[in-house]
């Protein structure tokens, strides 16, 4: 895609003015980063069941045991503050405490994990950013929903990497490569996580400034979505539509 890149701090909307006060933005500021980090995470979370997901389905038996005593770990709840303890079956503070769990789990038995977006995708909701883009790089180029997985991953990591970075330039950088990421996620029309790839697409340029580029990638993604009424992304993608006139 052929277009000069501006290094700038990326643009922002002009303010929603609160009457009689503050803006808005500046109202939600100190929570935005909080809100961002929640909704990384959480679609971390959603990468690493798909990556393990795959590799059930994909039959590995080796290091089956050392394995599965791992996902045990992942089986237990979080539990919330307020919540009675269950001493039969005790669960962690958050995500990123249980993924933590699970990864010295399978450095103890020397485990094997199955694939790099596993792996990856644990490292990610650990809050290990630079170990998650470093497994997600290493498989990125593997066949099918393996591959799929991790371009997804090194997309979601980048993006919570510019998230806690201060420097605009930087910042702005690592946008883009995760832009790229996701524009090499699944190239396929009718492969898997295509609309999902679309979405991501469309929420980085959102951000990048690229509104023109974020709208045909809403469109097109919309366009998938079409008769599945139930998809996730549906009403999420009509959302963005929304704001931008589109629909």
């Amino acid at each position: 895609m052929a277009e000069s890149k501006d290094v700038s701090k990326p643009k922002e909307p002009p303010k929603p003015v609160h009457i009689g006060g503050e803006s808005l933005v500046d109202r939600i500021l100190p929570y935005i980063k909080h809100i961002i980090i929640g909704a990384l995470v959480l679609a971390a979370v959603v990468v690493v069941v798909l990556g393990f997901l795959w590799w059930k389905e994909r039959g590995e038996t080796k290091e089956t045991e050392k394995l599965a005593e791992a996902q045990r770990l992942g089986q237990r709840p979080i539990i919330f503050p307020g919540t009675p303890k269950d001493d039969k079956n005790p669960g962690f503070a958050d995500p990123a405490d249980r993924a933590k769990a699970i990864l010295a789990d399978l450095d103890k038995r020397d485990a094997t994990p199955p694939g790099h977006a596993y792996k990856a995708g644990l490292l990610l909701t650990a809050g290990d950013l630079d170990k998650a883009i470093e497994a997600y790089r290493a498989g990125q180029a593997a066949e099918g929903i393996e591959g799929v997985l991790c371009r997804e991953g090194l997309g979601i990591a980048l993006e919570a990497k510019a998230a806690a970075e201060k420097d605009a330039a930087a910042k702005n950088k690592l946008l883009e490569e995760a832009l790229a990421a996701f524009q090499r996620m699944q190239p396929l029309e009718k492969g898997p996580r295509r609309v999902y790839a679309l979405y991501h697409q469309g929420r980085v340029q959102a951000v990048l400034g690229k509104t023109a580029e974020a709208k045909t990638s809403f469109e097109k993604a919309n366009e998938l979505l079409q008769g599945d009424t139930t998809h996730e992304l549906r009403e999420l993608v009509q959302k963005r539509l929304s704001a931008m006139g589109a629909v």
